[in-house]
């Protein structure tokens, strides 16, 4: 299916790396995740302040280039234009890759607020113990295939789980 299509049925992706508009300013870039609904200014605008109050530091951005931003405030971009098409399902490929790690847990927990809102989240995550920290099930992959899966916090408690990708036998909270 071509893009749009996809878009259109509920399914929304933040690739790795994010792949913002750099030249293009962080306003413009939430106006072309509205693309499909470009046609109704006053659900764009709606849609365009539901973000800017998830990510209050895109509203204060919201004419800066957005090439120009941090490396977080480009993920918040890149969630926030993805969330313009109201998804039913968000997938979300690597959203802590290159944080600094206080920006990255504040990213995934809103990632966690934005699943509780309804939306269903497809997380594709390296940092095994935040990502099982604020997600409801979790799989592990090995070389492509699924090796474990299950309720992130049963994972998480699981030794192979911990010897393997937390590093040993901490707990972890769930948020």
């Amino acid at each position: 299916m071509e893009a749009h299509v996809l878009v259109a049925k509920g399914l929304s992706h933040v690739p790795e790396g994010r792949r913002i508009f750099n030249i293009l300013t962080v306003a413009e870039n939430l106006n072309l995740g509205g693309y499909l609904i470009r046609s109704d200014r006053k659900l764009v605008d709606e849609r365009k302040a539901s973000i800017y109050k998830l990510f209050p530091r895109l509203a204060e951005r919201r004419t800066q280039l957005a090439g120009t931003l941090s490396g977080g405030e480009q993920q918040m971009l890149a969630i926030g234009r993805a969330l313009m098409s109201a998804p039913k399902v968000l997938m979300l490929d690597e959203p802590s890759l290159g944080l600094a790690p206080i920006l990255a847990r504040s990213v995934l927990k809103t990632v966690r607020e934005i699943a509780k809102e309804g939306t269903a989240v497809l997380l594709v995550e390296q940092n095994a113990r935040q990502a099982l920290a604020i997600s409801d099930r979790a799989y592990v992959i090995e070389v492509g295939r699924v090796v474990l899966e299950g309720e992130a916090a049963t994972l998480a408690r699981d030794e192979r789980v911990q010897r393997a990708y937390l590093g040993g036998f901490e707990s972890v909270s769930t948020a």
